[in-house]
């Protein structure tokens, strides 16, 4: 099988890309070019796909022995991924910039360019697996439920997933491929997982915001409508938010607040008491299905909001405005503009993006 191995410059796709040799297939190594900042450089644990992460790809290629090319891929990334994710916050939903990312450069421009250039599939560093089901190819999760992606690549449709290929879904932990990276004389063995947003490598995300799309003073209000702060631009908070509030009016009680919706429109950040961030009810239109599609309307689920929170088992309802989500107990803090991940067990049955929501804890 003709492999084009996704290297980014750390130790798992490293890891990966070696076993993918070790299993006799053909191997090309390719490192993406997201941005176009020539003096981009690593600082620790923030950023990625910097020069730095490029060499060190380079030096795994020519230890394994396999070709190796950098793509350019910065304007994509700056259309699809930024700009969505600057939008999004307007709009005044939460995005995850790595679905975006995954959906819309790793498993759509790079696969691609990668079946038009005779490849079979891309290989990439993500802990997930793939079997063979009674209905078609299933994604699910990995052997190691710390280290699982799964979640952030929801987003893969049956088509794509046919067309990739994950060495590490089986490994039972993350030090069992550090390891196997240091056996195998892998420079990276050691070096540190990126964290924090790839494009905000500083983790302001407030700061990189105000600078794309201003600032603007607004109202800070209680779920009566009450006016009890104010804020130089809406974009700037998220649902579940507590610190930087700085607000003007105490509650009653006494007891914190938290940012339980932003209106980009009137320029406003509704906050409340923490129980008001139980969700009762989840919506969205934009989804897709990893792998066969459900046979019925009505369905049983896991659903899971974040990366790394817990799923909830719920019953999905699908109709003419996109899903309906129903969790047996409610959800904390979730915000417009988050994906929604439905599992069936391990397995993966597909995700969309949340538009509507609806409290479990009424006004008043």
């Amino acid at each position: 099988m003709r492999v084009l191995a996704a290297m980014s410059g750390g130790v798992d796709s490293a890891v990966a890309a070696a076993r993918a040799v070790d299993a006799g297939h053909e191997v090309v190594g390719v490192h993406l070019a997201l941005s176009r900042a020539g003096g981009t450089l690593r600082t620790g644990s923030r950023g990625c796909c910097t020069i730095e992460d490029a060499m060190d790809a380079r030096r795994v290629a020519d230890k394994l022995g396999i070709p190796f090319y950098v793509w350019d891929f910065s304007e994509r990334f700056r259309d699809d991924v930024i700009a969505d994710f600057i939008s999004e916050y307007q709009a005044g939903r939460t995005p995850n910039p790595c679905m975006r990312c995954n959906e819309k450069i790793k498993f759509a421009a790079l696969l691609e360019r990668a079946i038009e250039l005779g490849f079979d599939a891309v290989c990439t560093g993500h802990y997930a697996s793939l079997r063979d089901g009674e209905r078609g190819l299933e994604l699910h999760r990995a052997a190691d439920d710390a280290k699982d992606q799964s979640y952030v690549l929801g987003v893969l449709t049956a088509e794509q997933l046919a067309h990739t290929y994950f060495p590490l879904g089986d490994t039972p932990s993350k030090a069992v491929v550090r390891a196997e990276a240091a056996e195998r004389g892998l420079l990276v063995a050691s070096k540190p997982d990126s964290h924090d947003i790839c494009f905000i490598p500083d983790g302001d995300t407030r700061g990189w915001l105000a600078e794309k799309v201003g600032t603007a003073t607004g109202d800070i209000v209680d779920r009566e409508g009450h006016v009890v702060g104010s804020h130089e631009g809406a974009h700037a908070y998220t649902v579940g938010q507590r610190r930087g509030l700085h607000l003007g009016v105490p509650a009653a009680d006494g007891k914190p607040r938290f940012v339980l919706e932003v209106r980009p429109v009137s320029n406003t950040v509704v906050v409340g008491p923490k129980e008001a961030l139980a969700i009762g009810r989840i919506a969205g239109a934009r989804l897709s299905w990893a792998g066969a599609e459900p046979l019925t309307d009505e369905f049983a689920c896991d659903v899971q909001i974040r990366a790394h929170a817990d799923p909830v088992p719920a019953q999905a309802v699908r109709g003419e405005d996109g899903l309906i989500v129903t969790p047996v107990e409610p959800l904390d803090g979730v915000a417009p503009g988050q994906t929604a991940v439905l599992y069936d067990g391990t397995r993966v049955i597909g995700q969309f993006t949340i538009d509507r929501t609806e409290s479990a804890v009424p006004v008043g």
